[in-house]
């Protein structure tokens, strides 16, 4: 996917962990980790909201896009066919 998830590098800087965001925000850990290794399929905008807001970021500094990525998975996909 060519969205890449920064939530480690923002965690680290703040000397958080992931379990202390997920009670700060209210999400499962498990859902956060989904988030965090990048396997999420969406997120929602109150989530990306309180997410930001403890952290004190931007959507920006969250989320990335990656055109390198994108073309990797589009060779995968076209190397299943």
């Amino acid at each position: 996917m060519a969205i890449v998830v920064n939530l480690d590098e923002l965690l680290y800087a703040r000397r958080m962990t992931l379990t202390e965001l997920a009670d700060r925000v209210g999400i499962t850990l498990a859902n956060l980790s989904i988030l965090k290794t990048g396997k999420a399929k969406a997120i929602r905008f109150s989530t990306l909201d309180a997410i930001c807001r403890e952290l004190g970021c931007q959507p920006g500094d969250l989320l990335a896009f990656n055109a390198d990525g994108a073309r990797a998975d589009e060779r995968l996909a076209t190397d299943a066919l």
